[in-house]
């Protein structure tokens, strides 16, 4: 249903009825605001971190230490607010 046919329909409601809609809409909006980020379901985000472990496994097998990101070390850094 398009946006015009939904406000079409709504102009069929009482106004009580219509302030209903629009405030259970507002509700459903206000939810999927709060909602993370990421809305990407949890066993494709498992997937994906699995996989970007594995790529990392050789990095850690060959040197259990990192020290490549160790360079930025003498840099400041400020967290943003």
């Amino acid at each position: 249903m398009s946006a015009t046919e939904i406000l079409t329909e709504l102009r069929r409601l009482s106004p009580s009825e219509r302030l209903k809609v629009v405030e259970a809409a507002l509700r459903d909006i206000e939810q999927d605001i709060s909602q993370p980020a990421s809305s990407e379901p949890a066993a494709a985000r498992a997937r994906r971190l699995a996989a970007a472990a594995q790529a990392l496994l050789p990095d850690y097998a060959a040197n259990g230490e990192l020290t490549v990101f160790t360079a930025l070390d003498a840099e400041e850094f400020h967290a943003q607010r």
